[in-house]
């Protein structure tokens, strides 16, 4: 597993993080560990880039995110990474402000329709999401835009002053504190430094490539199974069944009647060009407008079947379509 020198600090981190974290696919989870190591006691409130995070301080002064009430496992281990990060910087008298992004309001729940009402409220000004950062390039909520320097609602490079008035030394002492020595090679690129502590306080030390294979194969059963019991869940397909008789009924093609693809198979099937980002706002406004008014109506039709099913696939996560 590699991390990209390159990248902007906030963004190497995160796209460490996710692969130390153990090869999911897009928008899967992250893995998990301890429930409290996450936060710390002290006494300083989170403020700019990091006013999202309440957080406080350890005796050693290290800013610590406080855990959001309600989270899963997976975004617990992304507060104890940056937790831990925070803490081994400054042992190494630095400072680190650990943050850790959150969607833009229902951003993702809006485009999975996870929750009705959230999905409502994004589907009526974002639909799909394809056209919305064209059309709102300033909203930090549109889906996979940039607005307020978010990217798909997670924070990318937010500005914290960690760095700031450093000379070039003091960078480099930084960088390699933070990531480790510079790789002499690409291909000896690999997590280190306070990022490796990091990753090793939330997901454990690393595997081996054999044991880094034998978790991969048993994660892609277990994904397996749970796609033959959604699939084979009686009022899931029922469900599946009336929703995609809605559709029809809007005129709107359906591609499957699989519980696993029904929630999201009237955006995937969408001909959206790869280079629609190019377009300007007075070209994507309309495709917009026309996307909207899809989304609703799958919004509609797939009501009674996302309120089953999510549930559901929460007992039994499921990615892919190949169930």
């Amino acid at each position: 597993m590699t991390a990209h020198t390159n990248m902007p600090k906030r963004l190497r981190v995160s796209v460490a993080t996710a692969l130390a974290i153990g090869l999911l696919p897009l928008l899967a989870a992250c893995g998990g560990s301890s429930d409290e190591s996450g936060t710390n006691s002290g006494s300083a409130a989170g403020s700019g880039a990091n006013a999202a995070n309440d957080s406080t301080t350890n005796a050693d002064g290290a800013v610590q995110l406080t855990v959001p009430d309600g989270v899963d496992d997976d975004t617990k281990k992304l507060y104890l990474t940056e937790n831990t990060i925070a803490a081994c910087m400054k042992k190494q008298g630095f400072t680190y402000t650990p943050h850790v992004g959150t969607p833009g309001d229902d951003t993702v729940a809006g485009i999975n329709a996870e929750d009705y009402a959230a999905g409502k409220k994004s589907r009526e000004k974002y639909g799909f999401g394809n056209y919305a950062a064209l059309v709102y390039p300033d909203d930090p909520k549109a889906p996979f835009g940039n607005g307020g320097g978010r990217q798909g609602g997670k924070v990318l490079d937010p500005v914290d002053n960690d760095e700031k008035g450093f000379t070039d030394a003091q960078k480099k002492a930084y960088s390699a504190a933070l990531s480790g020595p510079p790789a002499k090679s690409k291909a000896e690129e690999k997590l280190g430094g306070c990022e490796l502590e990091g990753s090793v306080a939330a997901n454990g030390p690393a595997l081996s490539a054999d044991e880094e294979k034998k978790a991969w194969d048993a994660k892609v059963e277990e994904n397996r199974a749970n796609g033959l019991e959604l699939n084979g869940d009686a009022q899931l397909v029922q469900l599946a069944q009336e929703y995609a008789a809605c559709l029809k009924g809007q005129g709107i093609p359906v591609t499957t009647t699989q519980p696993t693809s029904m929630s999201d198979m009237v955006r995937l099937n969408q001909e959206v060009s790869e280079d629609h980002f190019s377009l300007t706002k007075e070209e994507a406004l309309p495709l917009l407008t026309k996307e909207i008014d899809l989304s609703l109506k799958d919004l509609e039709c797939g009501k009674k079947f996302r309120a089953a099913y999510f549930p559901k696939e929460k007992a039994h996560p499921y990615w892919g379509n190949n169930a």
